[in-house]
């Protein structure tokens, strides 16, 4: 019997990729940023303990403390007693020392540094405490109504619980709100005092598309991750609680998103390009010729034989498919983004006109109302190019960390 409960339980992992002990804090969710579509969703909405994941809400205070001029990248923040105290992962900072809010931005990002996010919250508020507070207010503003903070970076603590929901709402948010930042969570390693620290987040370099944003481990959470992946402008934001190793969440992260995308029909294409003509017709051979048909009878008097050719009959010709007209381009755009805020698309398509400001500094932009289902969406729209130049505005806003897709513009008229 014990034996038949131990294959039993093996087999539940292996199809699982979670033990039954580890399904207590197991939670996943993946959702198509562009659409607002939960495409997959397990305990969804169970409160679980974030670990690091805490620390994307410290980044999304650190960059609104940025926009809103309140410090600035080489703003100096002094260490405490007790953010050195923090227990690892840590840079090892010295009490009096200072570390710039850049740096304490990658260090974040790489190293997930405790001492750091520490010095951050007691930096932008009169305590860790109170920066928690704030955090926790700033969770509810967006959405996640299922979070309370209690510290800035994850250590353990009894209230500081959140959902694999709300976490895939915040990083839906930091992105919108701050797409000139979030390019910093593509950072692989960061050097800091002759050190250099690799980041956590090993799908930056193992799964393509991956562009963010943060793992997160204590004991009594497992291994979290929350990762954002984009394809040929179909963006995916995975939330997996719970891991048993950081390498099995890791796969399990893949297992999930692969799904999600093969679901995807516009995955494969997401422009219409016409298919070019032959530069000659393929030359086809004739038809063999149609056998003649030998009927043999014999006479029922005389019992000779005869035999009679026939030709059979042609068979009727298939008619060709009317032609279908191919469709005319006319032009080219780009599209940056989708957002639930009108605010935001604003704010995109300015961060658009800085990032490629040779090409889009005299376009204006479009804001286009779209609707999911319920979910209301404002599209930030570029148009007015040729494909060339619609192609090299997108890669200079991926090569700062934005998202874009050239799209053609087809005639309407017939």
């Amino acid at each position: 019997m014990k034996h038949l409960f131990f294959l039993l339980m093996l087999a539940i992992t292996l199809v699982t990729g979670f033990s039954p002990v580890a399904e207590a804090k197991y939670a996943s969710i993946v959702v198509n940023e562009s659409t607002g579509e939960v495409m997959y969703s397990r305990n969804a909405d169970k409160q679980l303990y974030p670990a690091s994941l805490t620390k994307i809400m410290t980044l999304y205070m650190v960059f609104e403390a940025l926009d809103q001029g309140k410090v600035h990248m080489d703003t100096k923040m002094r260490v405490s007693n007790l953010a050195a105290s923090r227990s690892p992962s840590k840079l090892g900072l010295r009490p009096g020392s200072h570390i710039t809010v850049k740096n304490a931005i990658y260090a974040l990002i790489t190293k997930s540094a405790n001492d750091v996010a520490t010095v951050i919250s007691e930096h932008l508020a009169s305590s860790e405490r109170e920066f928690a507070k704030k955090m926790t207010r700033k969770a509810q503003a967006i959405g996640m109504s299922q979070t309370t903070f209690r510290n800035a970076s994850g250590l353990p603590h009894s209230k500081q619980k959140s959902t694999a929901r709300d976490m895939a709402k915040l990083a839906v948010a930091i992105r919108n709100d701050f797409p000139h930042y979030f390019q910093l969570f593509k950072t692989k390693s960061f050097e800091y005092n002759g050190r250099r620290y690799k980041n956590h987040n090993t799908l930056l370099s193992s799964y393509e598309g991956t562009d963010g944003i943060k793992t997160g481990y204590i004991r009594a959470s497992g291994f979290n991750l929350v990762a954002t992946v984009e394809r040929r402008g179909v963006r995916l934001v995975g939330v997996v609680f719970g891991g048993r190793t950081g390498r099995s969440r890791d796969q399990h992260m893949v297992h999930l998103l692969n799904k999600q995308f093969a679901r995807i029909p516009q995955y494969a294409e997401t422009t219409l390009v016409p298919k070019k003509k032959p530069l000659a017709p393929t030359p086809v051979a004739p038809p063999p010729p149609k056998p003649n048909i030998l009927t043999v009878s014999r006479d029922t008097d005389s019992g000779s034989l005869s035999v009679a050719v026939s030709v059979p009959p042609a068979r009727p010709e298939l008619a060709d498919p009317e032609p279908v007209e191919e469709p005319r381009i006319i032009g080219w755009g780009i599209q940056v983004g989708s957002f639930e805020k009108r605010a935001s698309a604003h704010r995109a398509a300015r961060n658009a006109r800085v990032a490629a400001n040779d090409i889009l500094s005299h376009q204006p932009a479009q804001l286009r109302q779209i609707k999911y289902g319920n979910l209301t969406l404002w599209q930030v729209h570029f148009s007015g190019f040729d494909e060339t130049l619609a192609r090299q505005a997108c890669l200079q806003l991926f090569q700062k960390g934005m998202s874009c897709v050239a799209i053609p513009q087809i005639s309407q008229s017939s």
